[in-house]
């Protein structure tokens, strides 16, 4: 193999060197410490983890109600309950995702 690793140079060098070679775009090192930015990626991407999170919160609420009822022969009373906590685990999930980030500033002179 001729890409053997050349003593004394660092591992992040030889990585940004691979990266060139293979014509990987990287994020500049100080993105990550970036509060504008909310998120990364791009807008559908965003807005379907939106909605997964969405769904995929009441699936499971209305799976765990349904079961409930239906094992304790009961009204649909542990659905409803569990439809609402869903629904609100939804809502914290996309608040996570959406929501400002800690440390990061409100705004100017803040």
């Amino acid at each position: 193999m001729t890409d053997e690793p050349k003593p004394g140079v660092s591992f992040d060098e030889r990585l940004r060197q691979a990266q060139t070679r293979r014509g990987v775009v990287s994020l500049p090192e100080n993105a990550a410490a970036d509060p504008t930015h909310a998120f990364r990626g791009n807008v559908a991407g965003v807005g379907l983890r939106v909605g997964v999170e969405l769904v995929s919160a009441l699936a499971v609420a209305v799976a765990i109600g349904w079961g409930l009822d239906h094992w304790l022969h009961t009204l649909p009373l542990f659905l409803i309950v569990f439809v609402l906590l869903g629904g609100a685990a939804g809502i914290a999930n996309v608040w996570r995702i959406l929501g400002p980030k800690r440390g990061a500033r409100a705004g100017p002179g803040t």
